[in-house]
């Protein structure tokens, strides 16, 4: 019995195409009215998003090919969990040293956000990473191509209000955090 009258009830799912990354599911669903019909989807790992912040309050930025809009791309450290993964935060530590080469002395949760449900099941955990120092060089991916490069907190927040930053996650991640900060009790951000 469906818990809400809008619920759809899934009679079957399949994996359509799988690779490294994501696969694309398709589901056969029967919908509240009782029609019968297909539905696919992305479905990935969740990922973790990294504001990091230096001891002077600048952020370490990554710009990065996208070949998916042809162009770099600027905005923070991203990745994927990895079933190694023992909780977020060493997801979000791995991910900002692999990326830039940079440690945090402490990480904050921000948010957690579904970037884009009504395609993809993807979960997408924001920290804010404070004291950050570069320590070690980059690890990238076989398949990324990136630049580090540090930024103003102002200077970001105008990039992206003047649309030089497109990169979603990292314009939620900056709006969030020039919103509420990491303690939404407090005036100060």
């Amino acid at each position: 019995m469906p818990t809400d009258s809008l619920e759809w009830e899934t009679r079957d799912r399949r994996v359509a195409y799988s690779c490294p990354g994501f696969d694309v599911v398709n589901e056969s669903v029967r919908l509240p009215d009782g029609t019968e019909t297909d539905f696919d989807y992305l479905s990935e790992p969740a990922s973790v998003c990294v504001l990091p912040l230096t001891p002077d309050g600048d952020v370490v930025c990554i710009d990065e090919w996208r070949q998916a809009v042809s162009r770099v791309s600027h905005g923070l450290p991203v990745g994927g969990t990895e079933p190694e993964d023992d909780d977020l935060e060493a997801a979000a530590r791995r991910e900002l040293a692999e990326e830039t080469g940079h440690e945090a002395d402490e990480l904050e949760p921000l948010v957690t956000v579904e970037p884009a449900n009504g395609i993809a099941d993807a979960v997408l955990h924001f920290f804010v990473a404070r004291g950050c120092r570069p320590t070690a060089e980059q690890r990238l991916d076989h398949n990324e191509s990136i630049r580090v490069r540090t930024r103003s907190l102002e200077a970001l927040t105008d990039a992206v209000a003047d649309g030089e930053v497109r990169d979603g996650r990292t314009v939620l991640a900056l709006s969030y955090y020039r919103l509420f900060g990491t303690d939404r009790d407090s005036d100060e951000v």
